[in-house]
């Protein structure tokens, strides 16, 4: 599939996937170079990402009674049951984002995201879009859409303030109790209103959820069923472990691409994993650079040791200086080909569809404490230690408030403004968390994190 994406730009970079002999843990270099391939010309990105997705969408299918279907063939069954809840609360009028014990609202917000600036935490263009939203907070509504939110449990999705601020929002997840029993209380307890398909028309987690692998083709007749006359908005927060993280991603990809093909105005939304590879900013570059040569002693002293005997893998700069633009290369082995697959589906689709002419939003997010990074011991630790090299992590309240406000912005606003190529689209407002601007190269960093945070994470 890499080699596909790449043949027609970069035939040596193909060719070097193909005979890629140990993907597991040499995939980070071809994943670099899907990005490095469409640098200088938005056309050669726009390419790559059309390559990649239809390699990857060929080689799936769907296995239905003991055959193999392609997914042009797959077809669904009668529509889901459709339960309705509405809140009782009065909608929020105004953006609240709770930040360590706090609701920071209107200036205190201000001041903190001019503080999450100066600190390198996200880049300068959020305070732009989330003042926006600050000055606009009938925007919050989101009236005459319906937001579909795809892994309506999952800890970073927008739900909760979706709902708090009285959008109308299609829920859609797994038919399991637990998730629906979380997603019902946050309805109850909210302002907007939640479709629920299922088995039944009354709100019942015993009654409630459909699955995306095998009901794709259902759920998106379903949603153009519910959404009416209202603009329909896919936002894609799925995950799952291993393989089947790529498989329920590629079911969202073929849900989406039906509601296209029926309602051309759906609009699209995802959140990027800030531990991908990104082409950033001069200025990104130059801030990473600076704090590398401002270093302390004590810092210079150790990495110089440290850098000879791991053989030039630990403490690496991050860029070389005067890139423009410069490569943020913040894979982790740890989560593997499956999660970069599932993540890279998301964003090639986000960069054709742009180019299309679609209303699409997508922004890095920070790293954050989600309960799928946490349980991962090596990554827990690394989350632990990284405030030490100037990554901050978030906690899911935030992240998903932040996100959320990102999303209605991007909404508002056409998408956020255009760029001329497509890596701009992806760095404007990204809330990277520190990774983009640290002074060294993040993978270079993460022993040494995890190192300094296992007593932390242990405790």
């Amino acid at each position: 599939m890499v080699a596909d994406a790449l043949r027609a730009v970069d035939p040596t970079g193909s060719r070097a996937a193909e005979q890629e002999t140990n993907w597991r843990s040499g995939y980070l270099v071809h994943f670099r170079r899907l990005v490095e391939s469409g640098l200088h010309r938005g056309d050669d990105a726009v390419a790559i990402a059309r390559a990649g997705a239809d390699a990857l969408l060929s080689r799936m299918v769907v296995r239905a009674a003991g055959e193999d279907v392609a997914l042009s063939r797959w077809s669904g069954g009668p529509l889901p049951g459709t339960a309705e809840l509405g809140g009782s609360a009065e909608p929020e009028t105004e953006l609240a984002l709770p930040y360590r014990g706090k609701r920071l609202r209107g200036d205190d917000l201000r001041r903190q995201l001019d503080t999450w600036v100066q600190a390198g935490v996200v880049e300068p263009t959020v305070p732009d879009a989330v003042g926006r939203v600050l000055d606009h907070p009938e925007w919050l509504r989101l009236d005459g859409r319906v937001v579909a939110v795809l892994g309506a449990a999952a800890e970073m999705g927008p739900l909760g303030p979706l709902l708090a601020w009285g959008a109308r929002v299609a829920a859609v997840d797994l038919p399991r109790h637990a998730i629906w029993s979380r997603v019902l209380d946050t309805a109850r307890g909210a302002a907007g209103r939640v479709l629920v398909p299922g088995l039944a028309t009354t709100p019942d987690p015993a009654t409630s959820g459909v699955d995306l692998l095998s009901d794709a083709p259902r759920i998106a007749a379903w949603l153009a069923d519910v959404a009416g006359d209202d603009q329909i908005v896919i936002g894609d927060y799925v995950y799952a472990d291993g393989a089947t993280n790529v498989r329920v991603s590629v079911a969202v990809d073929v849900l989406t691409s039906r509601l296209i093909a029926d309602r051309p105005d759906t609009a699209l939304a995802f959140l990027a994993t800030p531990t991908d590879v990104f082409a950033v900013p001069a200025e990104t570059v130059r801030a990473s650079v600076e704090a590398y040569e401002a270093r302390p002693r004590s810092a210079k002293l150790l990495g110089r040791p440290l850098r000879t005997l791991s053989g030039g893998r630990l403490l690496r700069r991050a860029y070389v200086p005067g890139s423009d633009p410069g490569i943020n290369d913040s894979l982790v082995p740890q989560q593997g080909p499956n999660y970069a697959l599932a993540k890279r589906l998301q964003r090639w689709r986000a960069t054709a569809a742009r180019r299309d002419g679609r209303l699409v939003s997508m922004n890095v997010a920070p790293p954050t404490r989600t309960r799928s990074v946490v349980k991962n011991r090596a990554l827990a630790a690394a989350y632990a230690g990284a405030h030490r090299f100037g990554v901050e992590v978030f906690e899911p309240a935030t992240s998903n408030v932040l996100m959320a406000a990102l999303l209605v912005h991007d909404l508002n606003t056409g998408g956020g403004p255009a760029h001329p190529q497509p890596w701009q689209d992806e760095a404007y407002a990204a809330v990277h968390g520190g990774l983009w601007r640290t002074a060294y190269a993040p993978r270079s960093l993460l022993g040494l994190a995890a190192l300094l945070g296992a007593p932390a994470a242990r405790r």
